[in-house]
């Protein structure tokens, strides 16, 4: 604060400089506690790692978990019966400790099972969903801006997981790259199994563990529930998410059940968790969706402003009778107080005083009679400066005299971009719920199960799903979440009938969005033996597909991008709407068990493990082991070239090249290198000689010193 000068007065406090006054923080005077910044620093990494502890004077704090934290750290199953509070279930240790195991598994690419495999920006990935995550750490990494999940409900009923929570480390990662005949486990986890609630609860540990990775700072996720769960899942949710990243529980009211014998049981749950809470409020992050019929309003708005001009009274006229005209129950019929007209659009009067009384005083002169309004009751709501400002953009609307205050302007849109600049608007204290036709997302909707069932049913012609989630509903949360990044990825790894895929079309068909997925879907098996799944595993058959749920999520999504193109003929951008997916199915690794375990190699084995690849993988394959293992993006554009005979992919132009053939040699390597790409991999025993090895990473360093060279 600069020293005041003698003889000049302070400043006089303002009503608002009074208020900041008031709440201003306070110095902390004393040195900064490095324990709690060191906590705070673990609690991002680890947020299942803060726990509460109870101090000798009987005061809780924060703390710092160390078994648990030891356990992150650690390769092997780690006790620690330390009392504490904290969800806790048999094998929870062991689950944690297959969330940490690496995998020797890749993706591997079928094109004639894609949609548009060279254009599009969608995966979807056929497998289970703990390896695919696992396999997506390094290639999104913090760039999923939302994830959407239903997984299962653990009603009593069989659900799918390869986990083995008894191995260490080490023996997970040797059984990883193996493949057993049926490719998953099957697990009865029904009401007589001993673990009924820690098996669904180890099941979905690790895999939320490691989507928590996958999202944005400002990344958030929604996950369907019933009543079976729900509880146990918002405490498991509050250990990996931390308690305080809780947004809200949303409730799904799908219908009333009359079969019911105590109690109509109808709805499901949606928990929002988010990657980091205070990430969302420093970005004022602000979600919300506009409210039923205000958009037919502004479209009935430009219409008027289209055949008038800049005749306002003949289009407040017109519109008027446009509202008298609406039947009582449509949804503009309630708007009809956004009757008055200027150049900002429709907009209705609202309050100008100080609520709960004690704003500013001041003369706001009349612009006719030239006289000081009257001054409310409670003071003016503004300051002086921004009611100038106000009255200046014409967003203060004076009455006929002086006698009464003058009112504000609520317009239906915001109003332009360059005159909000002009206005601070925290200074205003503008409602944003009421200054625009729009609104926070409230956490009870209604939306009838059955809607959903039959447009599956029509769409597949078969009821190949028996709960499938609504599109519609997902396309709104989608719309919702992601205003603010029309090109978002989201990502749903319990797929099921890929109703994120759909939503994902649509919420894009909606804004002209570029959003993009990436589901995954274990191919669970569906049998025409079982009556609940007799329809499913015949559609599989109509459709001469494998029987599993994953080939029907595919089929639904073929369709689904069909249907939206036909459905829209002419309409603007729908030629550009990306309707296509990549499919990539997890299969052991490209590489030979010699790779992982050189030591158990017999000296008598050598001459077949010359070729450290599997015989059964192509060039195609190995590329996108390659791509993962470089964190490259999995729906890059890949084109294939032949330089000085061989053949050469490139990944997104430069950024990566790839050869796998053999005898390489550094006639083609210049060629290669002259293209400057900004990384390069050839298979290690591709090379002519190690001389030629050696030349050629010298080669790189004089023509294209930047390429980072690797091999295979």
């Amino acid at each position: 604060m600069q020293e005041q000068r003698s003889g000049a007065p302070w400043p006089s406090l303002t009503h608002k400089n009074k208020l900041k006054l008031k709440n201003m923080e306070k110095l902390k005077l004393h040195s900064p506690d490095f324990t709690q910044q060191n906590i705070a620093k673990l609690a991002e990494l680890f947020p299942n790692c803060v726990t509460e502890t109870r101090e000798a004077d009987g005061t809780l704090k924060q703390a710092i978990d160390f078994d648990q934290l030891r356990q992150e750290l650690s390769t092997s199953v780690v006790e620690g019966p330390q009392e504490r509070y904290q969800l806790n279930w048999p094998g929870k240790r062991e689950a944690l400790l297959t969330a940490n195991a690496p995998i020797a598994k890749t993706l591997r690419p079928y094109r004639e099972e894609s949609v548009d495999f060279d254009s599009t920006q969608n995966l979807f990935i056929e497998g289970d969903n703990l390896d695919a995550l696992k396999l997506l750490q390094e290639t999104y990494l913090g760039k999923v801006k939302m994830i959407y999940i239903d997984p299962p409900y653990n009603t009593g009923k069989e659900f799918i997981y390869d986990d083995d929570f008894s191995e260490d480390t080490a023996s997970y990662f040797q059984r990883s790259n193996q493949k057993d005949e049926a490719g998953q486990r099957m697990v009865a986890n029904t009401e007589t199994n001993g673990r009924f609630h820690s098996d669904w609860l180890s099941m979905m540990y690790p895999r939320l563990k490691l989507a928590r990775n996958l999202l944005r700072d400002n990344g958030v996720i929604f996950i369907s529930i019933d009543d079976n769960e729900q509880a146990n899942l918002k405490r498991l949710c509050d250990e990996v998410f931390g308690e305080a990243n809780f947004i809200a529980s949303m409730i799904w009211e799908k219908g009333r059940k009359n079969d019911a014998k105590l109690v109509s049981v109808g709805h499901e749950y949606i928990l929002i968790f988010a990657k980091s809470l205070d990430e969302l409020r420093n970005r004022n992050v602000i979600w919300r969706e506009e409210k039923p019929g205000a958009k037919e309003i502004w479209a009935e708005y430009l219409s008027l402003r289209n055949l008038h001009g800049s005749n306002d009274s003949l289009i407040e006229a017109d519109l008027q009778a446009w509202f008298s005209a609406l039947s009582k129950n449509h949804p503009s019929k309630k708007w009809s107080r956004y009757k008055r007209i200027d150049e900002n659009g429709p907009w209705r009067d609202r309050d100008i005083s100080w609520p709960g009384g004690g704003g500013p005083r001041y003369d706001v002169l009349h612009p006719r009679t030239g006289l000081p309004c009257k001054v409310p009751e409670s003071g003016w709501r503004f300051e002086e400066s921004t009611m100038k400002q106000q009255i200046k953009l014409g967003l203060v609307e004076f009455r006929d005299d002086h006698s009464q205050p003058p009112f504000r302007k609520a317009h239906i849109r915001p109003i332009p971009a360059e005159i909000a600049a002009e206005v601070d608007m925290n200074e205003t204290e503008e409602s944003e719920d009421e200054q625009l036709a729009t609104q926070v997302r409230g956490t009870y909707f209604y939306k009838q199960s059955q809607v959903a069932v039959k447009f599956l049913r029509g769409l597949l012609g078969a009821k190949a799903f028996n709960n499938p989630k609504d599109h519609f509903e997902l396309a709104k949360l989608i719309s919702y979440v992601t205003a603010d990044d029309s090109n978002a990825v989201v990502m749903d790894f319990f797929a099921g009938s890929a109703s994120t895929a759909h939503a994902v079309f649509e919420a894009n068909l909606s804004d002209g969005g570029r959003r993009h997925y990436v589901l995954v879907q274990i191919p669970e098996a569906v049998d025409v033996d079982k009556k609940d799944q007799k329809i499913a595993a015949k559609f599989c058959d109509d459709i001469d597909k494998p029987r599993n749920i994953a080939e029907i999520s595919k089929e639904r999504i073929r369709r689904a991008g069909q249907k939206i193109r036909q459905d829209n003929v002419g309409k603007e951008g729908i030629d550009n709407l990306d309707i296509g997916f990549r499919v990539l199915k997890i299969d052991s690794s490209n590489m030979k068990d010699v790779y992982y375990t050189p030591d158990a190699v017999q000296q008598s084995d050598l001459i077949d493990h010359v070729d450290n690849i599997r015989e059964d993988r192509s060039a195609e394959d190995l590329l996108f082991q390659v791509l993962l293992d470089w964190g490259v993006d999995l729906t890059r554009p890949i084109a294939q070239e032949t330089i000085a005979g061989k053949t050469v992919w490139f990944v997104d132009g430069n950024a990566l090249a790839a050869c796998f053939d053999a005898d390489i040699n550094e006639a083609f390597v210049k060629e290669l290198a002259a293209r400057h790409p900004l990384r390069v991999v050839f298979q290690d025993s591709g090379f002519a000689g190690d001389s030629v090895k050696i030349n050629i990473e010298q080669i790189f360093k004089l023509i294209s010193p930047t390429t980072e060279m690797k091999v295979l």
